[in-house]
């Protein structure tokens, strides 16, 4: 690296950086405790989605953050699957203020891994059978937002989110 600055005179090595080191499935579980039962009649189900992150400092500017998302699906009042993962990335964060160091933990690294946790819950479901579950996109930033004004409220934030979706038209029963 060269020892030029910039406009503002901070040298080069002090600029915000971020670098996606790893990107793992940390842990995975699947159950469909109601087949094949659930298996006929028309698949309509209700789909409930939980999210939540957590991180881990590594030493050296390096972090572990694990995105856990489970989905529940269920049909009239069965269970048809219950899918876990944890994703995990490892990244390489230096040159940010420490309020800014905690954004960027809680929005910009879950949505980097979060298209990853979606293909491994969609494998998990097509592989227990069901059609294919299509997560839609998450915005961290409104969960964090979320979450802080939360903290606000009950003196402590939480970075977690649900979300309940009706899938009867998005999905349709496989043969």
């Amino acid at each position: 690296m060269s020892d030029k600055t910039n406009e503002a005179g901070a040298s080069a090595d002090d600029s915000p950086q971020i670098g996606l080191q790893k990107v793992y499935l940390k842990d995975a579980s699947y159950e469909a405790p109601n087949s094949p039962a659930i298996f006929s009649g028309e698949w309509k189900p209700s789909i409930n989605l939980n999210l939540a992150t957590r991180h881990t400092n590594l030493g050296n500017n390096t972090y572990e953050v694990v995105l856990e998302a489970t989905v529940e699906a269920k049909q009239d009042d069965s269970i048809a699957f219950l899918a876990e993962i944890q994703q995990a990335g490892i990244f390489l964060i230096r040159g940010f203020a420490e309020e800014e160091l905690s954004k960027v933990l809680a929005t910009f690294c879950p949505t980097q891994i979060y298209p990853y946790a979606r293909e491994s819950i969609a494998d998990l479901v097509g592989k227990g059978g069901f059609p294919q579950l299509h997560l839609q996109p998450v915005s961290f930033e409104a969960m964090a937002a979320g979450a802080e004004a939360d903290g606000e409220a009950d003196g402590e934030a939480d970075e977690k989110a649900e979300t309940n979706t009706e899938t009867a038209d998005e999905q349709e029963s496989s043969s």
